[in-house]
């Protein structure tokens, strides 16, 4: 009975995706977060008074007051306790600046009232803090007023520019362009929030700890150093800024790919001198214009379209369910992803300078942005491609090589750059700087990529790369037996990232490392046979339950559990018959973000979870186990 359902979800679901292919060969799914994207372009667009854009204003309206909960507030998540300061000030702020919404209806009451109470303005993000000032509510904070003669400091210095991720490093160029110039930018229709101004700044100082004022006087005596250089070295700084952002600007006018770099770049433009109608600045609107995507019944901004990930992660899952690589779904699958491998070097080749390009991106807007999962991810597709066309096994082989030097010096592999992880920066007064500012090695990153060498590129123990990152995921396994994950929510998504990929170079299912994790899956399995995990996880770096299963987690605990057992267990037996279940609910809970980007600032529902990751697993399941039955 199982197997027959299961035979039947995956027929479903590869005749779904047949239809869902765009005509480019890729597949086209929204990537959809909270407030923010919307929000900053409504201001962006306001403050530029561009009054050619007032349909998307008004469809962005929409979604925002879609969003909104009884109490007022905007959530991040479903199980988010009342609501989210930041992404209820960012929305608020928006929907009075859209000039569509009126200030004393009962839900904008709502609203200021959740803001007053939860501390005002200036107890937002960072992020939210940025645009505030930008456009003039609050002034700049001093701990975001670092000086901007910092990009100038050199490679050899304690702390340095470069020691930033290169995400990171675009918003803090944009950001120091502006806040060094003291820049903010009213016009007649900008709304007055400083009644939601509770206190000036709490806890507003430059740097709080002793290592975080080791930061700051190290940063001050490396510039001081500069000062043998002309007089105008701040001027110098700004243009070398300037330089930097215009030279990470991709063709379609956003900077490095994301919507919330491209809206601080714009302001950095403006506080430099720029016309509004400036080119630059005109092709970003028409950048950021090209990312909405159709949520349900709303139009959103990306802040990144996930193309490359989607179509790379679908491919390989299709191929799984018994899609042959001769098929002309899979052959134009393929064929862009092909055409989209990177030949331009990037900032990851400033710690890996000794290595060829030919990574892939996240995007398909992306060009010299490569990063380790998206690349994994790509050959994974292309194998069969690569078996059947000897022709592509040049493309093959650079993907392979770019990923294996991408190799980090304890053992791990991070998202985007090489030995990009200096520790002091954690102590930066910065939301979640440890995790958001430096690109350390990760589980997720770490065990997909041994997956992917052990099972696709043949690469097994003992090698002497695959075992210091097999030693890296030992290290860094939890009391517990669970493993985090930096890009997706959390504990279990870290954990089927590691079993399965230390599974894959050779060690056996009966190791007491593997036998800790499951034991730790099984222990959290939903009644319903389900997983799910709260969003809170990421931000209290400890496993919090969901109270409720969702297809992603329960595919992923699923997916390690079946890589341990040579039979199916009844767990496994019962987490299936959920996942099933779960593919034709329409329910909160198969919305419910489970990518992860800025902890407690920024998730994500990939709508295109609900195909990849349960087609996957019940593929994974029948291959396993169908001679049995």
């Amino acid at each position: 009975m199982l197997n027959h359902q299961i035979n039947t979800s995956i027929n479903d679901l590869v005749k779904k995706l047949r239809t869902m292919q765009s005509n480019d060969g890729s597949w086209r799914f929204c990537f959809e977060s909270g407030p923010m994207t919307d929000a900053f372009t409504i201001i962006l667009l306001r403050s530029l008074e561009n009054q050619k854009e007032e349909w998307l204003i008004q469809q962005l309206v929409k979604r925002l007051l879609h969003k909104q909960e009884n109490t007022g507030a905007w959530k991040l998540f479903h199980d988010e306790i009342e609501g989210n300061l930041s992404a209820t000030v960012e929305a608020y702020y928006a929907l009075l600046y859209s000039g569509y919404v009126d200030k004393q209806s009962e839900n904008m009451n709502k609203a200021k009232t959740f803001i007053i109470n939860n501390g005002g303005l200036t107890n937002t993000s960072n992020f939210t803090k940025i645009i505030l000032t930008l456009t003039g509510q609050i002034p700049w904070p001093k701990h975001l007023q670092l000086p901007i003669e910092l990009i100038l400091l050199p490679h050899t210095a304690p702390i340095n520019f470069y020691d930033l991720v290169g995400y990171s490093r675009v918003h803090f160029a944009a950001m120091l362009i502006s806040s060094n110039l003291n820049f903010n930018l009213k016009t007649s229709r900008t709304p007055d929030l400083s009644d939601m101004v509770i206190e000036r700044f709490p806890n507003d100082v430059e740097f709080d700890s002793d290592e975080a004022r080791y930061i700051a006087s190290t940063i001050k005596e490396e510039i001081t150093k500069l000062l043998e250089f002309p007089q105008r070295l701040r001027d110098f700084a700004l243009k070398k800024a300037e330089r930097f952002i215009i030279e990470r600007i991709e063709p379609d006018g956003l900077l490095f790919s994301y919507v919330s770099s491209t809206i601080f770049m714009v302001f950095a433009f403006l506080a430099l001198g720029y016309s509004k109608h400036h080119p630059l600045i005109s092709n970003a609107i028409t950048g950021i214009k090209n990312q909405v995507c159709l949520t349900t019944n709303f139009l959103h901004i990306e802040n990144s379209p996930s193309t490359i990930w989607d179509t790379a992660l679908l491919t390989h899952a299709l191929q799984k369910a018994g899609v042959p690589e001769s098929d002309e779904m899979i052959q134009q699958s393929t064929n862009y992803l092909l055409l989209r491998q990177h030949m331009l070097y990037g900032d990851w080749s400033f710690n890996n300078p000794q290595t060829l390009p030919g990574g892939w991106g996240f995007s398909d807007i992306n060009t010299f942005i490569p990063d380790v999962d998206d690349t994994r991810a790509s050959l994974r597709a292309l194998k069969q491609t690569v078996l059947v066309h000897p022709q592509y096994r040049s493309s093959w082989n650079r993907g392979l090589n770019w990923v294996l030097s991408m190799q980090n010096t304890d053992g791990g592999w991070a998202a985007f750059e090489k030995n990009t992880d200096k520790k002091l920066l954690k102590y930066f007064p910065f939301d979640a700087a440890g995790r958001v500012l430096i690109d350390p090695s990760t589980t997720d990153l770490t065990g997909r990529t041994l997956e992917y060498l052990g099972n696709d590129a043949n690469l097994f123990l003992p090698h002497p790369q695959l075992e210091k990152a097999s030693q890296w995921l030992q290290k860094n396994q939890e009391k517990d037996g669970s493993w985090y994950g930096r890009w997706g929510i959390c504990y279990i998504y870290g954990t089927w990232a590691a079993i399965t990929g230390i599974m894959a170079i050779g060690m056996d299912s009966s190791h007491s490392t593997i036998q800790k994790g499951v034991r730790w899956l099984l222990s959290i399995q939903n009644d319903d046979g389900g997983w799910g995990e709260s969003c809170y996880s990421d931000i209290r770096n400890k496993y919090i339950p969901l109270d409720a299963s969702t297809p992603s987690q329960t595919a992923w605990a699923l997916d390690a559990l079946i890589a341990t057992y040579d039979k199916p267990t009844e767990a496994i037996q019962k987490g299936t018959t959920y996942l099933i279940e779960s593919i034709l609910k329409n329910h909160w809970t198969t919305e419910y973000p489970t990518g992860a980007a800025l902890p407690g600032g920024f998730y994500i529902h990939f709508h295109s979870y609900k195909y990849i990751w349960p087609l996957l697993t019940l593929s994974n399941f029948r291959n396993k186990y169908e001679h049995l039955s």
